[in-house]
């Protein structure tokens, strides 16, 4: 008698380790297949926002990114600065020897960041933009993020003070005003200013 009930009471145990066990089968199911699920949601969000981004690089690319550029008159530049949300503008001056010291750090740049779109114009040439953008040191960097100037970078004292400065003392100056993005290092920030007034004539760092 006590042997059948040991013997039953086994059984009960089996069939109860074997019904948690399938419980525990189906759950394991359903989480691999969530897992299968959410695995297959984040690859299709991946894809798309690859694809978003070759379509953004394409479309920046035909925009002029990616190389470094002179823009012929003012009215390129407003056009380069509605087609691109970051513009990095050199005002140079024919034979200013800094000016193809900066040409040399922008070639590199505008190849490294394809994001921003890099140009240079002749201030002679843009006597407007000159006065409004208060262009009186050459070389001038402008800094134009949604149309709007946000910085300048006047002549190379703020890199360094010297003609023999690196691309990378270009590019963390740069990424202070926002308009490139590096590697996270310790940049100071740049407060942004708009400037809209100016002047006729300009301060060349050199003979012209």
């Amino acid at each position: 008698m006590a042997a059948n009930i040991q013997q039953q009471f086994g059984e009960q145990l089996l069939r109860a380790a074997q019904v948690v066990e399938e419980q525990i089968d189906q759950e394991m199911n359903k989480l691999e297949n969530l897992e299968e699920d959410d695995l297959e949601v984040i690859r299709r969000q991946r894809m798309e926002q690859l694809k978003k981004a070759q379509k953004d690089k394409i479309e920046m690319l035909s925009n002029g990114h990616g190389k470094y550029e002179e823009v012929s008159d003012e009215k390129e530049f407003f056009e380069a600065t509605k087609k691109s949300d970051r513009v990095v503008c050199l005002f140079y001056l024919p034979g200013n020897f800094r000016c193809k010291i900066v040409d040399k750090h922008f070639d590199i740049l505008a190849r490294k960041h394809v994001g921003t779109r890099f140009i240079h114009i002749n201030a002679e040439k843009a006597h407007f933009l000159t006065t409004r953008l208060n262009i009186r040191v050459i070389p001038t960097i402008a800094v134009i993020v949604k149309q709007q100037t946000i910085d300048y970078i006047r002549g190379f004292d703020e890199l360094g003070g010297k003609d023999e400065f690196t691309t990378e003392t270009m590019e963390n100056r740069l990424a202070r005003s926002e308009v490139i993005t590096i590697e996270k290092k310790h940049v100071a920030q740049t407060k942004k200013k708009i400037i809209r007034s100016g002047v006729d004539e300009y301060d060349n760092e050199e003979d012209w």
